[in-house]
Order: C-alpha cells, then structure tokens, then sequence
C-alpha cells in the first residue's frame, strides 16, 4: 500500500478522506497533484479532475475503499483503461481504477463457454486465455490490447464483429456488484416472478434493489417497448429493456452500459463464442462512402463476420500523419471501402467465402481485393483500427474532435443518414472523416471543431443539437457504441420521451439511491459544450519554444498545440508490440506512460492543477524516465512526440541554470566534443581504456559524470576511424564512381570503426567513390536529448557548413548510426527551424547504409557468398521511428540472410538514458522484458545485428552468452567476401 501526499493547502476533508483510505486499502492510494492531473482526462472533450485514486488489489480492498467513500459521503467512479470518448471515465469523485492489478482471467470453462474474469482484464488477455480452447469473446473495440472487461460492460462495448456476435450485453451472463453503501450482490439469468419476488424479501438493500425494479418494470412495461428504438447498435440510455418478461428480468443485462452510475463490478461471468481458426478478408472498393453504406445489406445475408467502412478522408490524414507510409497503397481502388472479413476451418474456405463476396458485389464496387494472408490482412486492418487516431489531425494539422462520432441508424437506412449527415457537416461549416461499423450502421467521425473560442462552442453545441434531430429523425440511436457519458447525456431527450427518461432517473435510483455512482452521466446531466478540456484548460505560461515544433504550428503556437494532440487512445499503455512505452511497459505507471506524460504537460501549460510551470517537480519526475526513444511518434496514432517534448521542457527548466543541470547533462550531453578532443591525442583511446579497468578511478569518474555505478564504461577502439586510414589520401584517388559521403558520426569512428571500413568496402564494391569530411561532423543528438537546445543549434550549423560543398553538389550523404541519421532528418529541422536551406537539403540527402544498399540488391545478390547465414535483427528505435525497416529487410533478402527481426521493443540503453545513475534497473527491466532473452537463446552461428551503437552497447554488457553484436555493414562485408 502506497499513498503519495496532498499539496500544501488542499482541503482538510479530502486530506483526511486520503488518509483513512490508505490506512484502510492493501493497494495503492493516490491523492498527489501529478496523479489527479493525469486522470482529469479520458478520450473525450472534458476535463474533471478527481479527488484521487486508488488502485485495490482485490475485492476485499474494493469494499473497504467503497466503505470509506461512502463514510465521507463523496462521488465514486470505478474505471478500466480510461479510454472513453464520452467523458464517461472523468468525474470529480474517487477513482477505483481496476486497470493496475485487478486483471486477472479467474476461469475459462469451455464445457459452458464462459469466462470468469476480474474487472480490469484486457480484452487481449482473454482472448489469448481462450485461444487454446477455440473460444474469443466476441466484442472487439480497436482497443482490444488495452481495454478492460469492466470498461467494456460499463460501455456496453461493441467493435468489428458484432454483425456476427452481438454488443456486451448479449455476451454477459452474471456480475458480482456492490453498491455505494457496501452491499454486494450477484446477478444475471432470466427471473421468473416468483424468483423476483423472493429476493425482493432479502434483508437491506439487496431486496430493496429488486423491489424498486420489478415496479418500475410494471409501471413502464408498455413504454419501454415503444420508446426503445429497434436496432442492434442502440447504446444511448440505460437497458430497461432488459427488465421485460420478455427478455427474463435480467439485471446482469440491465447493468450493462450504465457507465459505472449505478454499482461497482467485483467480478464478471461472460460468454465466449467459437473462433473461425481462420480468417480472410474481401476490401471492396466503391465510388464513395455514401455507395459503401448503401450495399451492406445484401453483404450481411452472407453472415460475415465484420462489416467495416471506410472514407477516402481517412486515408488523406493518414497520408498528412505519415508521409512515408505507404500501406494505404494496398486497398483496391475507390473512395469509400468496405472491409468484410469471412470465417472458416481452412484458409481455403475463408477465402472461397470472401471471394463470394467480392464477386456477387462485383457490379456495384470500382475494385476489390482478397486477401487471407496474415501478414497482408493485419496491414489492411491496421489503418481501420488507427483511424480513431489518425483522423484526430487532418490534412495541414487541422485539429479534429470527437463529440459526434458515434450515431447508428438501421443498416438499410444508413446511406440515406450518410449523405444528410454530410450536408449538415457542409451548413454548420465543418468538416470530418469517417469510419466505422459499417454492416450495423454504426459511423465514427471526428470533425474539426472550434474549440477554443467562445463562438466555436456555440457553433459545436447548434451542430450537436442537429446531429442529434437527424438521427432521431432517422429511428436511430444518439450513440451507436461509445454510450453518453457527458457528451450525449444531455441529448437523450431529443432521442427519448420526458416519461422515458423519468423511467431512467427511476433505475439510477433503484441501485443508487444517493447518487454517489459517477454522478451526472445519462441523468441529471451537465451541458454538452461546459467543461471543454482544450478551451478551459488554455495556457497561462508562455509557450514560445526553442524548438521549431513542425508539426504544430510556430514557435508561438506550437506547444500548446502539441499538449493538445494527445487524445487518450492509450496505445501507449499496452503490454506488448513495436516501442511505445519503454519505461511504463517496465513499471506499469501511468506517469511513465506517453499518455500521463502528456495530460502533465497540458496541465502544466494550463497551471490550473500543475503549477510552477516550466519548473514543475511534477513534469520533471515524469520526463525522468522517458526514454527519448521516439517510439511514440511512430506508434501513437495521433503522433504525440515525447522524446521534442522532453527536450523543450529541459531547455526551459533549465534555462539561465545551467549549474542546476545533472552531471550526466555535461558528462554524456557533451560525449561527442570529449571522444573529438580523445581522438586527437596520440594513446589517448588506450590510456582511457586502461583507467577504466582501475575500479577506484572507475568509480570516481561514473560518479563525476553522474553515471550509473553499475555500468561499465565502453572501451574506446586502439585507433579512431582517422587514424585507421587517411582521410586526405582517401579521397584523392581518381574521380570514379558515384559520389557519397559517409557521415562520421561521434561514436561510430571512436567506438566501432572497423565497422566504418566494413562501409566502405561494400560501397566501394558496388560502384561509390566514398568521401569523408574533412573535419569532425555531429548531428548534435546529445545535446538534444539533453534540452541543450543552444549548444545542439551551433553544434549542427557548423557540422552542415562542413559538408556544404557536398549538399550543394548533390552528393548523397550516408549515415551508419541510426541515431545520428534520424536526428539529422528529422531533429535538425527542429532544432535550426524548418526553412533552414541547409538542413532542408541535408534532411533530404542523408540516407540509412539499407536505404543505399537497397538500390543495388540484384547486384548484392550476385556478389554474395551464396553461404547460409542467419541474424536475429534488433532494429533501433529511433530507426523504427523515422527512417523505416523495409530498405534493411530488402538488403537481408539479397544476401540471402534468414531474418528474424524482433518486436521486442527498445533495447533499454538509449543513449545517455541508460548510463544515467538512477536509471540502470529501468533500463536493464526494458532490455529483459524480451530483447536480452533473444539473444540468449540464438543459435551461436546466428548474427546479432544490431545498427545502432546504444543497442550493442546493451547487448555488450548483458550478454553471458558472448554473442558479439554486429553491423549490417559488417554483415554484408562478410557476405559479399570482403571481410573473413
């Protein structure tokens, strides 16, 4: 059990509330300003900040806490992964957050086809318990990899397959519950009179739950059935529907989708269904969205298993978001797609379904693709499940917003609904790109909203009342799967009669008398257009940067815009798969996750619950352990870039304190001018060396330099790369070849330089006259990375004055550490602004050793060996983040090397971060968590490649095994026979 203190000042109740919980609560109890900052958002328009959070262990912690609650009298909220686009998961009331360690999948029994779980299971992790049984469950959000069954029930969650398996409510059978004044309960089954009857005599408030329900269920029966709209995405209001003889008095069912307003879920049974083993998927192409919709109905007589859509916009901002992108290439031709995947017991007969498709709808579509290879399907699916993200910034950086992206109407209708929906998009002056569940009539769109001013709320609240209007007027539903939260609470009178939503306020109260649940969500609700987190949560500090945020506007605007980006898809706080986020991945706290680094930064510009500003202690203990790994600006789909963000704050937390700096700031920031100054003193590499196998003078230097004790320090190579060779002599050999110029980048030279000559022989091989500057070079990445933003600036225009002549000439430059080829594609930008002419031109010339390589693999193939070789290929993270993967794989292939390129995430040393003290076991934790493993196990004829020199370095000091890792130049050297 662990509390963290209140801030001076804060109110005496709520001080003593979070001392009593944290003397009560096994778990942790967390009252502190950096946590109450974190979760004042979800994936919605609102901001709430809570009381606090605790996170229990079990459920005994559960009824302590909720005893406590309910002792002080204050709101309760219980919660997942907090990934709610209605504003569902954000109250001021205390937070039971199950996400942290209530996960646990309790029992699969596959003789009855359900699952037991704990409420803060990932939907993920069920599946996979389902896996070797042949069951899933069925409701898949594109969140499956982070979101909780808790959350999933408290939504009613749907996702893509639920043409073929239904909503949660149609897949949960019992639920363990307690109510805000301690009373737990189990429900769900049909109940027959008498079975209700009889619990309505139960003592307490258990018999007065069923007494207050059955008469609500008398008085409302004939209501219910007329003022329910029939469709199988209806989310909005509660599930009354579910008390109805006809579908068994089940409050299991009932309590689905009540957005934690009316009892806290200890437990859950829910069914699993049969998984098809295998999967295809037919994409058809149409002339536009609009003829999509239209034909979904004749789809779903085939009984497909998914029925997605997609509009040609949402492939316009994936473009915007990822210029080098290239997957959205594979979709047939069109406007408008639909994705209609199809079931069965062979590959073979999944693909026969699709194909079945795509030929009877062959006469409406433009093109069609089948497709039931894994690899080509999850490429295909991706862009669909990152839409959510992607569309959040349009072509230019307009920023869009949820608000109304979530309507449904009836399948045959939802054509018709599409193209009004469109022409009030056009009257209210907005725009929006869609996507959704297309085969239930379900569309997710999110539209660019003017948030930020006074007359753009007014026009957000005139557009939402007319949404609304069109889809009543349409029989469909306000919400198709995200459910009300605040931002369709207040609609739901437009969607139902005032005696329907009496009938609403009546079952809140049945289970919550007191109002205590996650107060006003569904009843009693706030204003659609109040608590706007981007228009009240404006800065008050100046935000004008040292660096150039390209993507977010100038110098002036560009910050607050990037504290904005984040929109809480949480893709950051998964378990597994590509970068995004080392150091929450090892330590699972929010604060060392993307998404908590980022509500810090926007609290902190807003200063209305962080305060201090730039010298926030908050901020700065979030961004310690961030990696600088980059992996967010790849992996997030909405693009947040921790890794500029923390090397802005660092520049402006310590701006004018340069003595406040951490040693490692001086020791590993400025590495590249201390290896230059080494280089040029004769034995210095040596002496060097020899000083640092003295554990005495070993330790007195890491502890100067604010290194980690436990580090080794890396022995420098016997001779720098420009003592192996001479430079002069080097390039005065006559003017043959392709010119190109290898960028000698800082460690590289000093560290690993036969790796530099392996370079060179292979381009000489293929035809390049190789060049060398005549002066040391630096992409400044260090000083970077450590907010010395002035340094890194000076650091770079003199490196690309060196090699003017060169980009002047058109030379194409080559870089051999991935760090220092991304920094100076993409970091320089930043750093000397994007209308720098000469980092424009070095941005565009540099060139990874692949990139280069990859022009020449019909050659490579000929000049190799033909000898088998294997590698188990770990790919650095600032490589996977800006510079891609597909040139190294093309490479690999020609030389006939058996891959196995890991998804094991950062290797943990990145950079100075590693060798940073205080940082050691984080960074060892991320190596461990899967890189480390690998290589143990590989094979000792198998090649640890490993371009960049941080990742060696990893390898280097935590491998028993001895694998001594590569370079891909040293690799093709051998293949090519240049090196023994």
């Amino acid at each position: 059990m662990t509390t963290a203190p209140i801030r001076p000042g804060a109110d005496a109740e709520h001080s003593l509330l979070a001392q009593e919980l944290a003397g009560a609560v096994r778990g942790s109890v967390r009252f502190d300003t950096a946590t109450r900052a974190m979760w004042s958002a979800d994936s919605s328009n609102y901001r709430h900040v809570p009381l606090g959070v605790v996170q229990p262990v079990d459920g005994d912690d559960v009824e302590r806490a909720v005893e406590v609650t309910r002792r002080h009298g204050v709101p309760l909220l219980p919660l997942g992964a907090r990934t709610s686009i209605c504003g569902q998961s954000v109250n001021e009331a205390v937070v039971v957050d199950f996400s942290r360690h209530m996960r646990r999948v309790l029992e699969i029994d596959p003789s009855s086809g359900t699952a037991r779980v704990q409420p803060g299971t990932v939907l993920d992790d069920l599946r996979d318990a389902g896996k070797p049984h042949g069951l899933t469950f069925g409701p898949d959000p594109s969140t499956h990899n982070r979101c909780t069954l808790g959350g999933m029930i408290g939504n009613n969650a749907c996702g893509s397959h639920s043409v073929a398996w239904g909503k949660t409510v149609d897949n949960v059978r019992e639920l363990d519950v307690l109510l805000a004044d301690g009373t737990r309960m189990h429900v769900g089954g049909p109940m027959d009179d008498a079975a209700i009857d009889a619990a309505a005599r139960r003592a307490g408030s258990e018999g007065r739950v069923y007494r207050d329900l059955k008469a609500l269920r008398d008085r409302t029966a004939d209501l219910v059935r007329t003022d329910t709209p029939d469709l199988t995405r209806r989310v909005s209001g509660y599930n009354v529907d579910q008390l109805l003889p006809e579908h068994g008095f089940d409050l299991a069912k009932a309590l689905v989708g009540t957005e934690g307003t009316c009892v806290t879920i200890l437990e859950a049974t829910v069914d699993m269904v049969a998984s098809p083993p295998v999967r295809a998927l037919a994409v058809l192409g149409f002339s536009d969205a609009y003829a999509a919709a239209d034909h979904v109905v004749p789809i779903r007589d085939h009984a497909p298993l998914t029925i997605e859509g997609m509009d040609v916009g949402v492939i316009g901002a994936l473009r915007s978001a990822r210029p080098d992108d290239r997957t959205h290439e594979a979709l047939p031709r069109g406007k408008g797609w639909l994705y209609v995947e199809t079931g069965g017991e062979t590959r073979g007969e999944a693909h026969e379904k699709a194909e079945a498709i795509a030929k009877e709808m062959a006469w409406a579509t433009v093109d069609s693709k089948v497709v039931s290879e894994p690899k080509a399907m999850r490429a295909l699916w991706k862009i669909r499940e990152d839409g959510s993200g992607i569309v959040t910034r349009g072509p230019g950086g307009v920023e869009a917003w949820p608000g109304w992206e979530d309507a449904a109407v009836q399948p045959a209708k939802f054509g018709s609904y599409l193209r009004e929906f469109d022409d009030l998009l056009s009257k209210h002056g907005r725009t929006g790109a869609y996507y959704g569940h297309f085969g239930d009539g379900c569309v997710h769109v999110r539209i660019d909203f003017q948030l930020l001013t006074t007359a753009g709320l007014k026009n957000f609240r005139a557009f939402l009342e007319d949404a609304a209007d069109l889809a009543v007027a349409h029989g469909g539903s306000l919400s198709g799967e995200h459910g009300d939260g605040q931002a369709r609470a207040e609609l739901l009178s437009r969607m139902y009669s005032p005696k329907m939503m009496e009938a609403f306020s009546d079952f809140k109260a049945a289970w919550d008398p007191d109002g205590r649940m996650n107060p006003h969500r569904v009843v009693d609700p706030p204003k659609i257009d109040s608590d706007i987190r981007v228009f009240i949560g404006q800065p008050t500090i100046p935000t004008r940067t040292q660096l150039d945020f390209i993507h977010d506007g100038d110098p002036e605007t560009g910050f607050a815009s990037a504290t904005r980006r984040c929109i809480g898809v949480a893709k950051c706080i998964t378990a597994s798969g590509g970068v995004m986020c080392p150091s929450y991945r090892v330590t699972g706290e929010e604060k060392h996750s993307t998404r908590g680094r980022a509500r810090l930064l926007f609290e902190m510009a807003s200063g209305q619950t962080v305060p201090d500003g730039w010298q926030s202690q908050e901020v700065e203990d979030a961004l310690d352990l961030c990696l600088s790994c980059k992996g967010c600006s790849r992996d997030c789909p909405v693009g947040v870039d921790m890794a500029t963000y923390k090397t802005e704050f660092l520049a402006q937390h310590y701006a004018g304190r340069a003595k406040d700096r951490p040693r490692s700031h001086w020791s590993m920031g400025w590495l590249p001018a201390w290896l230059a100054i080494t280089s040029k003193i004769p034995g210095a590499p040596r002496m060097a060396n020899a000083l640092a196998k003295r554990p005495a003078l070993a330790s007195i230097a890491k502890k100067a330099g604010g290194i980690a004790p436990q580090r080794s320090i890396p022995p420098f190579a016997p001779k720098p790369l420009r003592r192996l060779m001479d430079v002069k002599k080097h390039q005065a050999r006559p003017d043959v070849g392709k010119r190109i110029l290898l960028w000698t980048d800082s460690f590289t030279p000093a560290f690993d330089p036969e790796l530099a000559l392996d370079a060179i022989a292979v381009l000489e091989a293929l035809g390049y006259r190789v060049e060398l500057p005549q002066k040391t070079v630096c992409c400044g990445l260090t000083w970077v990375t450590t907010g010395q933003v002035s340094v890194a600036r000076k650091v770079i225009e003199r490196s690309l004055e060196r090699i003017r002549p060169w980009l002047e000439d058109g030379v194409p430059i080559v870089g051999l550490e991935p760090s220092c080829t991304a920094a100076l594609r993409g970091d320089s930008l930043k750093v000397l602004g994007r209308d720098h002419d000469l980092a424009q031109v070095a941005s565009k010339s540099i060139r990874t050793f692949a990139e280069v390589l990859a022009d020449h693999t019909d050659q490579l193939a000929e000049l190799t060996d033909g000898a088998e070789r294997k590698a188990l290929v770990q790919i650095h993270c600032h490589q996977y983040a800006e510079l891609g993967t597909d040139a190294d794989r093309a490479v690999m292939a020609a030389l006939g090397v058996q891959a196995d390129v890991l998804d094991e995430g950062c290797c943990g040393l990145a950079g100075n971060f590693g060798f940073e003290d205080g940082h050691y076991e984080v960074s060892t934790a991320c190596a461990e968590r899967g890189l480390m493993p690998k290589v143990r196990e590989a094979a000792a004829d198998t090649t640890v490649l490993a371009d960049g020199y941080s990742c060696r370095t990893q390898i280097r000091q935590l491998d028993s095994a001895g694998h001594e890792p590569t370079h891909l130049a040293r690799l093709t050297a051998q293949a090519l026979g240049l090196r023994a």
